[in-house]
């Protein structure tokens, strides 16, 4: 059992794959000291044969790999495939098309919510995985034999998976629910982060404009350098430290120096005069033109409604049998409890038929839950009326 590690090897086995209907795909890498995830092995399998490519091999050029990623005449097979798409998107430039996702299909056909492949493959396969090489050190050479047969063995299983997953799909009418979620990870910008809007992803303590805007150019230099050295975010300057100096500008690099987190004489190296330039762009950014976090004014909705509708979603998606996560949210729902004449993703299409023209009725007091031999069910709501004609009260079920 050897690793591929030749170019033209490479090259033969990636032009036989091409002839397949569908190949599984997976990927080992480490990303503990870089920005980007360091490539180790790429895991390839069809109906005859796996194989596990070495893209750490001296003078081995994927280019072949790259190509059979690119063409559209074959399927790519992964599970959870977002970061082995980052990885491709940074090595070849653009998304592995086409391409179908096992763990949003077993979503979609109701094995759980974000259903891992060891569960797919007890489940499906009815086989079990050696998890003993899952921590190893993927960047060491040689590879053990061991290394190779459980990098293997996230392929082969793939195979059943997929063809029970897409059979399934078939049988219930949700090929499209899949294509939905897929289109999704089919968007570039799902991996490719502006350094402008790096800001995004730090939580902040206030909207203040003046300190998301200092905050906005502070992250941006910090992202900027993080690529530029290929080291993590938080070995240039962690999220806290960020916070800080946006919170308390310094003027100078003795304030600079006096900022928890920093190294010490750290406002006099390059980076701390980088750091005193973000914040002086941040200081003078126009005051139209500084970055606002929208505060929802609505009031928040009262946790029995909302806890209601999370409980009337578990109940309608196990009886539809797709995972309550890829319907809704707790974070959609508890917004739909305080503002539901918005537009969510559950108001329309198959998810609205799912649960969304119910979570209406629920609000309407239409609809509420009760107890039936020991289970919730979802009851309707009788109301009375009056008969003008006789002057009954006729209790009407809606």
């Amino acid at each position: 059992m050897h690793p591929i590690t030749s170019t033209e090897e490479l090259n033969e086995i990636c032009e036989r794959l091409k002839t397949a209907d569908f190949v599984t795909v997976d990927t080992e890498f480490l990303r503990v000291s870089t920005y980007y995830a360091k490539l180790c092995l790429v895991q390839l399998a069809d109906d005859d044969g796996a194989f596990a490519v070495d893209p750490l091999a001296q003078n081995i050029d994927l280019s072949a790999l790259w190509d059979l990623m690119r063409d559209q005449s074959v399927l790519k097979i992964f599970h959870a495939c977002r970061q082995d798409f980052e990885i491709f998107f940074k090595e070849m430039g653009e998304i592995p098309t086409p391409f179908f996702d096992t763990q949003l299909a077993a979503m979609v056909c109701g094995y759980g919510d974000s259903v891992g492949y060891e569960t797919l493959v007890n489940k499906i396969a009815k086989s079990s995985l050696d998890k003993s090489a899952r921590y190893t050190d993927w960047s060491r050479r040689p590879l053990a034999d061991t290394q190779i047969e459980y990098a293997l063995g996230d392929v082969t299983h793939l195979r059943t998976i997929y063809r029970k997953l897409a059979s399934e799909l078939a049988e219930n009418n949700r090929t499209e629910w899949l294509s939905e979620e897929l289109a999704i990870l089919h968007n570039p910008k799902t991996y490719v982060v502006e350094p402008s809007e790096a800001w995004q992803r730090i939580k902040v303590r206030t909207n203040r404009p003046r300190f998301l805007g200092i905050l906005q150019e502070l992250a941006a230099w910090r992202e900027r350098d993080a690529i530029r050295r290929d080291m993590p975010r938080g070995r240039v300057a962690k999220d806290e430290t960020l916070l800080e100096i946006a919170a308390h500008p310094p003027k100078n690099s003795d304030a600079l120096d006096k900022i928890r987190g920093l190294s010490r004489n750290f406002g006099r190296s390059k980076g701390g005069q980088m750091m005193l330039e973000a914040v002086e762009r941040g200081l003078n950014i126009p005051d139209d033109e500084l970055p606002k976090v929208s505060r929802s004014k609505a009031r928040p909705p009262t946790p029995p409604m909302a806890d209601l509708l999370k409980v009337l979603l578990k109940i309608r998606c196990q009886e539809a049998g797709v995972a309550s996560r890829i319907v809704a949210n707790s974070g959609e729902i508890e917004a739909f409890a305080a503002e539901p004449h918005k537009d969510f993703r559950f108001t329309e299409g198959w998810r609205h038929d799912i649960f969304g023209s119910d979570a209406a009725e629920m609000l309407a007091g239409e609809l509420a839950l009760g107890s039936n031999g020991g289970q919730i069910a979802v009851v309707a709501v009788a109301h009375e009326i009056n008969d003008q004609n006789t002057g009954e009260i006729i209790t009407d079920s809606v």
